[in-house]
């Protein structure tokens, strides 16, 4: 049976980590550049990513010797910067030239979507949650997903610049809340 609890706490820990409100003025940007994003290409691919690492992470972290622990620390500082590039207006990460026909899934799916910091949230909920609670979850949250994609234009002109910019915000404090959690959770003294 779906603990409706569960799938609540995933869904708004996936949504504040995905950030797809926050990657609005990024997907707006590629859109403009680009002419057009392919919104069902990049769900698809943004969501097989994350069932893939759900299912599959923990075994392909054991190939490279990497303990869950160490990915999750990992992830937690690629999160604290990420929250950092949100509040502070700054890039830290280096975007590099795209192509047309690849943008949907680079870097629209991965990484703005399934980044390190949503695989890494993912091994997480493993531990804390049950798997078809967190499926659902996933699910959840790849069809808001698909909507703000194809609504993006529509989403920005409502929010403005200003608005745009406060959700960028917020969700970047989310963000380091949820890397320094994941940071004390997972060191290991």
């Amino acid at each position: 049976m779906f603990n409706f609890k569960e799938i609540l706490s995933v869904t708004l820990i996936l949504f504040s980590v995905i950030d797809v409100l926050g990657s609005i003025p990024i997907i707006v940007d590629f859109r403009k550049k680009l002419g057009k994003i392919e919104s069902e290409k990049a769900t698809l691919a943004a969501g097989g990513i994350m069932i893939a690492f759900l299912f599959l992470g923990e075994r392909l972290l054991s190939l490279f010797g990497v303990d869950v622990a160490s990915f999750a620390v990992a992830g937690a500082i690629i999160l604290f910067l990420l929250g950092l590039e949100m509040i502070l207006g700054r890039n830290i990460f280096k975007h590099d030239n795209i192509s047309v026909s690849a943008a949907s899934i680079v870097p629209i799916a991965f990484p703005i979507i399934a980044g390190a910091g949503t695989m890494t949230t993912l091994l997480a909920l493993r531990t804390t949650y049950e798997i078809k609670n967190i499926l659902v979850g996933v699910l959840l949250n790849l069809f808001f997903i698909y909507i703000v994609l194809k609504s993006s234009n529509w989403i920005e002109n409502k929010l403005g610049q200003g608005g745009t910019d406060i959700l960028r915000k917020v969700f970047g404090i989310i963000l380091l809340a949820i890397s320094i959690k994941l940071f004390k959770t997972n060191l290991v003294l």
